[in-house]
């Protein structure tokens, strides 16, 4: 008897042992995560709140806990200062939300919902001011809306035209961050429409409503979490951009909470404290704009997708899609090709002097002087070098981190993914310029750190966009049914196995898409490499500024128009690259 059981009894304890050592993988596993977002967001956040209650220099005295005290926060609210920038930023911001929900909300309508010829084009067009850097945007606006030199104002006066363009302005900020954010609203209202049933608005006007009624007493309303939610991260994402206000706002001295930030740094001596306290202030309005976007969404129900299926009708607009088409090449004129063209008239212009029409088209001032110039500084093809470098190293550590997070997230049953999550996503609150004195504050006191290394601004950058690779690696994860691993695991292949086998190659389509992404934002951020970069370790965004800083206008124009080149390279190669990829998993799924 005692021999017919001892079998079992192994086997129990055999599988008790086994579950044993699962859960101490699972918790290792758990512990590990939780210890590299730590590193990467926890600790920097709070070496930045530390510096802000502290008088300590952290180039000369590293962090210290002594003379911990408000005394900063106090006077950086009582500072006149402090206090014109965070109106202005409100001003800018919100005058540029509004302008960005008009242009975004109108384009997804024409584009899902209206008869408009070359819809295609007007979804292209609404959606190109994504990729270009905002202190890109801004050089380009600067040559053509500078009060005195601006381009548009020289066509207007040799036209005999009495209208002044002055984008150095409050309302020029406003302009430049409506027409370049846009695209946000765009994304989130063209999917909600195309997502509604239209048998709402059917029944609208059966009952009486005209087209423009229906539009704004159903239509709009129904799809009012896409307009909240692309306002929102279009207001969040514009708190935090330094390049435009850096451009528009300095010659008239309009500072804004980035440009105020990083002004205290550069005086003498530096005023990090202030820096730090100012930082977050900012971090905690963007953190209260975020969770505001959760609340609103979350408090009501706005249901619109039911179980039968329909087709997104389109409107007949008769002889008024030319005028909805023209809108769509205006704005393709406006925020693509005047910008593009003033920088390639500033580019090989030898002086931007321009006294009229005829001057501008005289070939004899055009060369190719600043290109020559640009190429001829070691710092150029050092910084493109650092640039790709940088922008490799986050896409890989960035990406094989995101993928265990998000593996995590979605795949198992893990005890604290929820923690995991929520740790994950608190970058998102955080402004680029702020992740860059947060990891100033980190590193910079402590003696053979990281700081004036490369690996510095890769691991802000994998920060900084932690969220955005999550989030699009999230939908990959959702579309692999779970029966796919379990039948894995009766074949009798482990979780890595399963993995590499079953997972990785089904989301390699999301998973190179979210690696390209952070490969083309490492390379065109500016605001957390502000505050991280040496002399040896100059990335191409940084010497951008610094040409315009110098006062350069071709030159700066010059290295805008290779940036760019080199970013649109870039994001052609990433298509390409998500483009086989896709495929490839396709194959593989259906093998």
């Amino acid at each position: 008897m005692d021999g017919e059981l001892s079998g079992p009894r192994i086997e129990a304890v055999q599988s008790g042992s086994a579950g044993k050592h699962r859960g101490m993988l699972a918790g290792a596993w758990v512990a590990l995560l939780f210890a590299i977002l730590g590193f990467l967001v926890i600790y920097p956040v709070f070496t930045l709140l530390l510096g802000a209650l502290t008088d300590t220099n952290p180039v000369v005295e590293g962090l210290s806990l002594v003379h911990l005290s408000i005394a900063n926060f106090l006077i950086v609210l009582s500072n006149p200062n402090v206090g014109e920038a965070l109106f202005n930023t409100l001003v800018a911001c919100a005058g540029g939300t509004l302008v960005a929900v008009a242009i975004g909300l109108l384009f997804s309508w024409i584009v899902v919902r209206t008869n408009t010829p070359f819809k295609g084009l007007i979804a292209a067009a609404s959606m190109l001011p994504l990729f270009a850097p905002p202190l890109v945007a801004g050089v380009a606006w600067s040559i053509l809306g500078s009060p005195k030199t601006g381009l548009l104002n020289t066509l207007f006066k040799s036209a005999g035209l009495s209208w002044h363009v002055d984008l150095y302005t409050l309302s020029g900020l406003v302009f430049v961050f409506g027409i370049y954010y846009a695209p946000y609203v765009y994304m989130f209202t063209a999917s909600a429409l195309r997502n509604m049933d239209p048998s709402l608005e059917e029944a609208a006007e059966i009952s009486g409503a005209s087209a423009l009624a229906t539009l704004f007493s159903v239509t709009f309303p129904l799809i009012m979490p896409a307009i909240v939610s692309g306002m929102l991260l279009s207001f969040i994402v514009m708190l935090g951009i330094y390049g435009v206000p850096a451009v528009l706002g300095a010659p008239s001295n309009i500072n804004v909470l980035t440009t105020y930030i990083f002004k205290l740094t550069n005086w003498s001596p530096p005023l990090y404290n202030t820096a730090a306290a100012v930082a977050i202030i900012l971090m905690v309005v963007t953190g209260l704009l975020v969770f505001l976007q959760q609340k609103v969404l979350s408090g009501r129900s706005y249901t619109t997708v039911a179980g039968k299926a329909f087709r997104p009708r389109s409107l007949d607009l008769g002889g008024w899609r030319w005028l909805t088409f023209a809108l769509g090449l205006i704005y393709l004129l406006v925020v693509v090709i005047l910008p593009t063209l003033a920088l390639i008239v500033a580019a090989f212009r030898r002086f931007m002097f321009i006294r009229d029409t005829a001057a501008l088209f005289d070939m004899r001032q055009y060369s190719l002087m600043h290109f020559y110039s640009i190429f001829d500084n070691p710092l150029t093809l050092n910084s493109m070098y650092n640039a790709v470098e940088v922008g490799i190293i986050t896409a890989i550590a960035g990406g094989a981190l995101a993928f265990a997070i998000g593996y995590t997230i979605h795949r198992t049953r893990l005890p604290g993914r929820r923690s995991i999550d929520l740790v994950a996503t608190v970058p998102v609150a955080i402004p680029g310029l702020v992740i860059g004195v947060a990891y100033l504050w980190a590193w910079i006191g402590i003696p053979g750190g990281l700081y004036g290394t490369i690996w510095i601004l890769a691991l802000a950058f994998i920060a900084r966009f932690m969220p955005d690779t999550v989030k699009a690696l999230s939908t990959s994860f959702l579309q692999i049914h779970r029966e796919l691993e379990e039948a894995a695991w009766v074949c009798g292949k482990g979780t890595l196995a399963t993995i590499g086998t079953i997972v990785l190659p089904l989301a390699r389509p999301g998973v190179v898409a979210s690696m390209t992404l952070l490969f083309v934002l490492a390379v065109r951020e500016l605001g957390s490499s502000l505050f991280l970069y040496t002399s040896n370790t100059m990335v191409m965004s940084v010497l951008l500024l610094d040409y315009y800083e110098g006062g350069n206008v071709g030159k700066t124009a010059a290295f805008s128009l290779v940036q760019t080149v080199l970013l649109g390279v870039l994001i052609g190669g990433a298509n390409w690259l998500s483009r086989g990829a896709a495929q490839g998993g396709v194959v593989r799924g259906i093998r």
